[in-house]
């Protein structure tokens, strides 16, 4: 349970600093440094000129292989700390870039702030940095359902999936989730060139994202200002959306809020016509994006307290 308290710091450590833009610009960040080297497997060993079976087999093989560097260097860091309660120190500190915790309330807390003071052009650009979808298509509404889907989805990727498999694996743990979860980001979607060979990639995603993104879900009933529509529309519509997993937190949060999320988009490829979540209720506004990223930080906070009593269990 020792895990558990050294998510505790490492969510405590990066709701207090994020990751500093100085550093960011001296030494990047672990998941850039990942992404280096997931884009250098893609390069040397997705070729068009190979059969699909053989590229899946490939992708299978690229995937293993970094998470398994990745669990390794995280296992190794962690033989080499000093046991008790330094070493729960030591595991949240190294931990802390790896949790999102202040990012995503900051880039999201970016759109909310331009949408409420009437500036669409600005909700627009802020947008535009979390979601793929083309900003120039959207309005007030479609900015918000943006901004509050990816707050929920994210709140499920970026801090309790690697805050869970933290607490139960320490470093090697939180690493390979991080491993899985930016290889699944950057080779696991359905394009031409990643069919088959991100097909690992994205299954592999969708099995550690199981539980946690059940859990987000769960934390935002909780502290949705309407329980039992979040409850309600979670457990109706979740299974409606096109990912196994982000319908979960994203249906809590449709329902808490009162608002309808998901439906049809634009992205720069085109136009996908995904079912709503919540179907019926109002388009979110911009004070909704304001009220869901309240109920964010308090299940956040429940996360951490939760963790902290499983740490002295």
């Amino acid at each position: 349970m020792g895990f558990a308290g050294a998510m505790v710091v490492a969510m405590a450590v990066d709701a207090l600093l994020g990751w500093p833009s100085p550093l960011f610009a001296r030494i990047g960040h672990p998941v850039t440094w990942l992404g280096r080297l997931i884009g250098a497997i893609d390069t040397a060993w997705n070729r068009s000129s190979d059969r699909p079976a053989v590229r899946r087999g490939a992708g299978i093989a690229g995937a293993l292989l970094v998470i398994a560097l990745s669990v390794a260097f995280g296992w190794t860091l962690q033989s080499l700390l000093p046991l008790g309660w330094i070493q729960v120190v030591l595991i949240g500190i190294l931990a802390w870039p790896l949790v999102a915790l202040r990012s995503l309330y900051d880039h999201v807390g970016a759109v909310a702030n331009p949408l409420m003071a009437g500036d669409i052009a600005g909700a627009r650009e802020a947008v535009s940095r979390i979601v793929g979808r083309d900003p120039a298509a959207l309005d007030e509404a479609g900015i918000a359902r943006a901004a509050i889907e990816s707050l929920a989805e994210n709140a499920s990727d970026g801090i309790v999936a690697p805050v869970f498999w933290g607490a139960l694996f320490g470093l090697p743990g939180i690493l390979g989730y991080k491993a899985i979860n930016t290889l699944d980001s950057m080779i696991g979607h359905r394009s031409e060139r990643h069919e088959a060979f991100g097909w690992a990639a994205a299954r592999i995603d969708d099995v550690a994202n199981f539980i946690p993104a059940r859990l987000t879900g769960f934390l935002f009933v909780l502290l949705a200002p309407r329980r039992s529509d979040a409850l309600l529309c979670m457990t109706r519509d979740a299974r409606r959306h096109r990912s196994p997993n982000a319908g979960w937190p994203e249906a809590a949060m449709a329902g808490g809020l009162g608002v309808r999320l998901s439906g049809p988009r634009i992205y720069h490829g085109g136009a996908t016509n995904e079912p709503w979540l919540n179907e019926g209720a109002r388009d979110p506004r911009a004070a909704d994006i304001a009220e869901a990223l309240t109920v964010y930080r308090r299940a956040m906070l429940l996360l951490a307290g939760l963790l902290a009593i499983l740490s002295f269990a």
